[in-house]
C-alpha cells in the first residue's frame, strides 16, 4: 500500500490514488475558498460556510470510502480464489518512524483501508500475516541486496533488477508473509498485544 499508488499486490495489480488524489485537490479547493469567504463574511455566512465545510467533509470521506471498499473486496475476493494468504505491511510502530515515506501513509483514509482488508480477509477465512516494514521498499525481490530508490522507481545494483518500488516491497513482503506458510513457519512469527486477533499474524523481519 501506497501513496501514488493505494495499493499494489505482489501479482502486478496496482490501484492507481490518480482519481482520488483529484477529487482530494477539488475538495481541498472547495474548502479553502469557503474558508476564504468565512474570513470576511458576516456571521450568518460564516455559519452557513461551517455548515458548507462539514458537508464537503462528508462526501469526501463517503467517497474515500467507496474506493476503499472496492479495493479490499478485490483483494480478499482474488486471495481467497488463489487459496493464498495476505500479507500487509505492520504499522502499529508508525508515530515513532523518522520515514517520511511511512508517516504520510498515517492518515484515517490509508487505515480505513488496511482495516476493510483485514476483517473481509478475517470474514472470508483468509490469513492475513504482518509483516515489518523495514527495508522491504529498498530490498531487491530478486536477489535480497539493498538497491535504491527514488519515487516509484527501483533499481538493484547488485543484480541489474529495475522497476516498479511499490511492485519490488510487495514482492519482499509476499516472501516474508509465505514464511509462515511453510514447514516450521508457525514458530518464525509472534503475535503482540494489538494483533492478538485470529487469522491475524506476524511474520519476522526481513
Amino acid at each position: 500500500m501506497g501513496i501514488t499508488d493505494l495499493a499494489v499486490t505482489s501479482e502486478g495489480d496496482t490501484y492507481s490514488g490518480s482519481e482520488v488524489k483529484i477529487v482530494r485537490n477539488h475538495y481541498a479547493q472547495l474548502r479553502a475558498d469557503l474558508q476564504r469567504k468565512a474570513s470576511k463574511g458576516t456571521r450568518s455566512s460564516r455559519r452557513r460556510c461551517r455548515e458548507l465545510l462539514k458537508r464537503l467533509s462528508g462526501k469526501e470521506h463517503r467517497f474515500q470510502k467507496w474506493v476503499n471498499h472496492v479495493i479490499s473486496k478485490n483483494m480478499v475476493q482474488r486471495a481467497k480464489e488463489t487459496k493464498s494468504a495476505i500479507a500487509l505491511e505492520d504499522l502499529s510502530g508508525i508515530r515513532q518512524t523518522s520515514n517520511r515515506r511511512i508517516k504520510s501513509l498515517h492518515t484515517w483514509a490509508f487505515y480505513q483501508l488496511r482495516e476493510f482488508v483485514e476483517y473481509k480477509a478475517l470474514a472470508a477465512g483468509v490469513p492475513v500475516i504482518l509483516v515489518e516494514p523495514a527495508y522491504t521498499s529498498k530490498t531487491c525481490h530478486q536477489c535480497h541486496h539493498v538497491g535504491e530508490r527514488k519515487g516509484k522507481e527501483f533499481s538493484c545494483p547488485s543484480c541489474g533488477w529495475s522497476g516498479d518500488a511499490d511492485f519490488n516491497g510487495a514482492k519482499n513482503i509476499a516472501d516474508l508473509g509465505a514464511v509462515v506458510n511453510q514447514p516450521g513457519g508457525q514458530g518464525l512469527f509472534c503475535l503482540t498485544e494489538a494483533e492478538k486477533v485470529p487469522g491475524l499474524q506476524k511474520a519476522p523481519p526481513l
